[in-house]
């Protein structure tokens, strides 16, 4: 079985503002983004009842501060050990 996939709030909030340009269907832009088209109406529908406040989620602020900061912390280490490999490498070719 696959694992639920999760967007961005800023994922959400700009497809839904595709859906806004004259001209563009909702199946158009899902088709664009890889992402089903009934999702995509239920996107709209919630910014449409709720306004700015959609797409917040359950958890508090500081959770979703915390999470944010594990993601940056994980990229960090990547791009960290990657560069440290690199430099290794040149080292070698070097000498």
């Amino acid at each position: 079985m696959s694992k639920r996939r999760k967007y961005s709030i800023e994922f959400k909030r700009g497809a839904v503002e595709q859906l806004n340009q004259p001209g563009v269907t909702c199946a158009q832009v899902a088709r664009e983004l890889g992402i089903a088209s009934n999702m995509l109406s239920r996107w709209r529908n919630e910014v449409e009842n709720s306004g700015a406040s959609a797409f917040n989620g359950t958890g508090s602020p500081r959770d979703e501060e915390l999470a944010a900061l594990k993601r940056e912390l994980s990229r960090v280490k990547k791009e960290r050990d990657f560069l440290r490999e690199a430099a290794t490498y040149f080292a070698r070719e070097s000498n």
